[in-house]
């Protein structure tokens, strides 16, 4: 991606709030989803929300890194 196409595709109008707002909810959602696949009656109903509770742990890291939490030094290790 070069910088030409940054400005396009790009807002950087986020603001502070509003990034801790997205990770509180982000992390409710991987909460529910860690829950949900304890309490699963079947395998397919386990798996579904092992894996939106991988994918949130992701979201939740990458909000993490860009509010500059100390112990997230690559949100992608």
């Amino acid at each position: 991606m070069t910088k030409e196409h940054d400005n396009e595709h790009f807002l950087y109008d986020r603001s502070w709030v509003e990034i801790e707002e997205m990770l509180d909810r982000a992390e409710r959602k991987m909460n529910y989803h860690e829950t949900e696949s304890h309490l699963a009656n079947s395998q397919q109903d386990k798996m579904y929300h092992i894996r939106n509770f991988k994918a949130l742990q992701g979201v939740t890291k990458s909000l993490r890194w860009v509010l500059g939490d100390v112990r997230i030094d690559d949100p992608l290790e």
